[in-house]
């Protein structure tokens, strides 16, 4: 009879043991670790065993013990579902999140941002920017990009992918070629434009090629999206009246193409005067083709201008926030100029002011 208590009291004792131990590996396994390594890429190469891969992130630092996580995989059968890969965990991390990281399975991405208004010169130069793509520098991608072949259906008068690289933030994975990047470029402004924005431009009479070229001047212009389709109609509203758009991105460009632009942000009289059909201050319609990269917003405002009789616009000065002034008649434009000239010789005077007073301060100080 005892030898039956002390045996029942062995198994309750053995089976508390268990089921204590059992609740404890759960907790380690759901519980959230935090670490250093959030950041970081780690690689788990081919032909390691599960046991390695465990370790490899206890010694990472990644998961607090190892072994817990080890005996899950051999309870499951998980260990052959594990993939090589390279591998980012947040922070924290449970021991299970960190395991069904492994089994989908994760290469390494590499992330290139096209910002909106960006020519295929500033696109290249980031391009090459990229170790990853391994380019000698931007001139080799600037000559992927006049491969006009991926856009020939739908402008086949593009003379460059000038307008056809679309702002975006994208991801790919390692051995990406410059060309396949660019291909990636081209094929999300495909998806933009629509089905319904190409039948927009079919029923006004308008080519791809015309829209693009519009919405790239509103791009290069605008910096409220409100204002879009305003400075569309001012587009145009002068082409109607063969005035000339003077839009000095545009004379930046044609500086670009001559490799003349000094890239100060300044624009020079020499600018001005440059002979182009890009320099739409001393030539009348659109320059030839694109000169930068539109989002979707400036591509519907050049398909849907507001309704406006306005054929200038000037800069506010009241604001920071890069709006615009809009008028009808060169006076009232004249007006609107002077003003901000006005407004930028205070704020010069007002600069220079401080500085003096900086540097009597200093002055002082030294005495």
């Amino acid at each position: 009879m005892k030898l039956i208590r002390a045996f029942l009291l062995l198994t309750i004792t053995f089976a508390l043991c268990a089921g204590g131990f059992a609740l404890w590996l759960r907790h380690e396994l759901r519980a959230p670790f935090e670490h250093t390594r959030a950041d970081d890429y780690i690689e788990i190469p081919h032909g390691l065993s599960s046991d390695e891969i465990v370790e490899m992130l206890h010694q990472s630092g990644v998961i607090r013990r190892g072994w817990p996580l080890r005996l899950y995989i051999k309870l499951t059968g998980a260990g052959p579902r594990l993939k090589a890969g390279e591998y980012r965990f947040p922070s924290p991390i449970t021991p299970l999140t960190a395991l069904r990281k492994l089994e989908e399975g994760q290469q390494r991405l590499g992330r290139f941002t096209v910002i909106e208004g960006w020519t295929r010169w500033d696109i290249a130069s980031a391009m090459a920017r990229l170790p990853d793509l391994k380019l000698t520098d931007a001139n080799e991608a600037l000559a992927l990009m006049d491969d006009t072949s991926a856009i020939s259906d739908i402008d086949p008068t593009a003379r460059s992918l000038e307008g056809y690289l679309y702002p975006d933030t994208y991801s790919f994975p390692p051995n990406t070629t410059p060309r396949q990047v660019i291909a990636t470029m081209v094929q999300r402004f495909r998806q933009v434009w629509t089905d319904g924005l190409a039948d927009q431009a079919r029923a006004q009479g308008k080519s791809v090629h015309e829209i693009v070229t519009v919405a790239s001047l509103i791009e290069t212009e605008a910096k409220l999206k409100e204002e879009r389709p305003v400075i569309a109609s001012v587009i145009y509203n002068r082409l109607e009246r063969g005035i000339p758009l003077g839009v000095d991105s545009t004379v930046i460009y044609a500086s670009k193409l001559a490799g003349k632009w000094r890239g100060d942000g300044k624009v020079y009289q020499s600018d001005l005067d440059r002979n182009s059909p890009y320099n739409t201050r001393k030539v009348k319609g659109l320059p030839p083709g694109p000169i930068a990269s539109p989002h979707a917003r400036s591509l519907s405002a050049a398909l849907a201008p507001t309704p406006t009789d306005y054929l200038y616009y000037v800069r506010e000065p009241a604001r920071d926030d890069g709006a615009h002034n809009f008028y009808s008649n060169e006076s009232d434009f004249q007006r609107g100029v002077q003003a901000l000239r006005n407004w930028e010789r205070q704020r010069d005077a007002s600069a220079a002011n401080g500085n003096n007073n900086q540097n009597a301060t200093n002055d002082n100080g030294n005495q």
